[in-house]
């Protein structure tokens, strides 16, 4: 199955050892969509390299970014990127392989089950087991949070996702206040709290094939404000989650 009107958006930050391979890979896949990267001014040329690939592929895109400007932001940035330009429906995943392009051909094939479909690191036990013990307490530790604080019985906290644009109202995205990691856990919320329809694949997660993950203590503590902030949200101040 192959959907029509569909972006893949991958955002970079010094990415050089994995933007071409992974690139290829989705390629072979053959399906027939359009590939979007945003790099942030990676140091280490990332962003030239994804030029070159743009000057010689039909349908992929890149945009520039000055400077290293959140997680949140970037998705963002692609979301309205792709709502502009007409897309029905957006596939996020991460460039350092920890998202294989093996499962897109799954997310497609559930897309027509649901508006969202999330990539679970929870259905599958052996999911995480090559993660070192910082990422899986930080994982974990999310995970139990978004689930007994927001009422969201999702793998809430991860970037491989599908969004059929086309049955979500954009303006459930602009409502989205983070431009950190918390962005996925608020931006699955809201559209939980929405009445969009959420479902989930299981998905294995390897250790990074190169490069050393981005994620801090400082990232970690911001996410947590965040949540507990969006947690008094739920119980005093509904209205402003709902699209009016």
């Amino acid at each position: 199955m192959v959907l029509n009107k569909t972006l893949l958006f991958i955002p970079t930050y010094n990415e050089l050892e994995n933007v071409e391979r992974i690139f290829r890979e989705i390629k072979s896949f053959d399906l027939g969509m359009d590939i979007l990267f945003l790099d942030d001014n990676s140091p280490d040329g990332t962003g030239r390299l994804i030029d070159g690939l743009v000057e010689s592929n039909k349908g992929v895109f890149v945009i520039h970014r000055a400077a290293k400007s959140g997680i949140g932001s970037a998705h963002q940035t692609g979301i309205k990127w792709a709502y502009d330009r007409n897309y029905e429906t957006l596939i996020t995943m991460d460039c350092d392989f920890t998202h294989s392009p093996s499962y897109l051909i799954n997310f497609i094939r559930h897309s027509d089950r649901a508006d969202v479909v999330v990539g679970s690191r929870y259905m599958n036990k052996h999911s995480l087991a090559t993660w070192n013990l910082f990422r899986k307490f930080l994982t974990n530790a999310g995970h139990f949070l978004t689930v007994h604080l927001l009422d969201m019985p999702y793998d809430a906290s991860g970037a491989f996702r599908l969004y059929r644009l086309k049955n979500i109202d954009k303006h459930i995205f602009l409502l989205n206040q983070s431009v950190g990691y918390s962005f996925f856990f608020e931006s699955l919320f809201l559209l939980h709290f929405n009445g969009k329809k959420i479902v989930e694949i299981p998905i294995e997660l390897p250790s990074r094939t190169y490069g050393t993950s981005k994620m801090t203590w400082k990232d970690a503590g911001n996410s947590l404000i965040f949540l507990l902030g969006l947690c008094r949200k739920k119980v005093f101040d509904r209205k402003s989650l709902y699209v009016k």
